[in-house]
């Protein structure tokens, strides 16, 4: 009995040791599970399934940061294509005056109906009712009295008109200073008369000219000119002086010419605000502009924009600007549109000053100097 009770022992106390054996290997196995205490999470390696594919290796080369586009810089027609077109374009909006005038000297007898006839014509295309007189009677003088040795009707026609806009004229721009000072050009005009569109074109004029050109944006009144300017001369490459809006003229005319002055500048040209030539202020603020401008150089040439299409009300505007800025040229624009022609004639009689450019259209470079026999010419198509 006592032996059994021995091996019993023997059993229970294996049995014991067994399951504490096993307790003892399943806390340990949870203990290493656990992450230790206190210290940085470690984190264990991902499943082989669960493992994320490497990331993708772009094998394009890094795109260079981008610049801001440079504009480009416009090549500006020269004068021999301008004149080109000048003849086309007249020829299409002006021949209907010479046609005119050819049909009734053409015919087998001209009696006093014919030239009253001849006379409403050139009335009619705003030549202006002297000259219109002088040339009727300069007519009749030669197809009456010469006869055939005065040459056939047109020949005749066309020695006179071209004597009647007056080749003699010096229609040359004054673009040059004195003492090494550039020329300034001041540019006039009344509201809607094209005048900035033409201080542009002008600048591409002489631009193809290869001189060095300054641009003052002097009509501070109104923004968009401003802007209009800035867009014109970016495509030439010239600098625009320029002020805030509402600033005065006559500081940022100023400003240009002395910046035309001082960097050796050929030519300075000066952009105003379109002035009512009824509003007596504004025309006296023009005079104030060219009186400041001169304290640093000479104005060289004031050239007066008007458009072709308003006729007699062109006159008006012409005859008061001339009383306060010394109109030095005219020039004529929208004139393509226009077959009133004859402001040509009536423009210069009025002032005593030359037309020296026309505008033929919308283009960056209808602009021309003006020609009487090609202007001869296109009326008599």
């Amino acid at each position: 009995m006592e032996f059994l009770s021995d091996w019993l022992l023997l059993i229970i106390g294996i049995a014991v040791v067994g399951v504490l054996a096993v307790a003892g290997f399943v806390a340990g196995g949870r203990k290493k599970k656990s992450p230790p205490s206190g210290g940085t999470d470690v984190v264990a390696p991902p499943r082989e399934d669960t493992v994320a594919a490497p990331p993708e290796v772009s094998t394009e080369e890094p795109s260079a940061p981008v610049e801001p586009a440079t504009p480009t810089i416009e090549r500006p027609e020269g004068t021999a294509g301008r004149l080109v077109r000048l003849r086309q374009r007249l020829s299409r909006s002006q021949s209907g005056l010479g046609k005119g005038l050819l049909a009734l000297l053409s015919r087998d007898r001209l009696d006093e109906d014919t030239w009253e006839d001849i006379e409403d014509t050139l009335l009619t295309a705003d030549i202006g009712v002297a000259p219109t007189q002088e040339l009727v009677e300069k007519l009749r003088t030669r197809l009456r009295v010469e006869g055939n040795e005065a040459g056939t009707p047109r020949e005749v026609l066309r020695e006179e008109l071209i004597n009647l806009v007056d080749p003699t004229m010096d229609r040359c721009l004054a673009i040059s200073g004195a003492d090494g000072k550039p020329g300034v050009v001041l540019v006039v005009g009344v509201n809607g008369a094209g005048k900035t569109t033409t201080v542009g074109k002008i600048s591409r004029i002489l631009v193809a000219d290869e001189r060095k050109v300054v641009l003052g944006a002097a009509d501070t009144f109104r923004a968009a000119a401003v802007e209009q300017l800035g867009t014109w001369a970016e495509r030439v490459g010239v600098p625009v002086v320029k002020g805030p809006e509402g600033s005065d003229p006559a500081s940022v005319a100023f400003e240009a010419v002395k910046q035309g002055v001082d960097d050796d500048y050929d030519v300075v040209l000066v952009d105003t605000a379109g002035r009512l030539q009824n509003k007596a202020g504004l025309m006296d603020e023009l005079g104030k502009v060219k009186r400041v401008i001169e304290k640093q150089a000479p104005v060289t040439e004031v050239l007066l924009v008007l458009d072709a299409t308003t006729g007699q009300n062109g006159m008006i505007q012409a005859r008061v600007f001339s009383e306060i800025v010394d109109v030095t040229g005219i020039v004529l624009t929208k004139l393509d549109g226009s077959a009133k022609g004859g402001i040509v004639v009536a423009v210069q009689r009025e002032l005593g000053v030359p037309v020296k450019l026309v505008g033929l259209g919308e283009g960056a470079d209808d602009l021309a100097p003006f020609e009487p026999e090609a202007f001869v010419d296109a009326l008599l198509g």
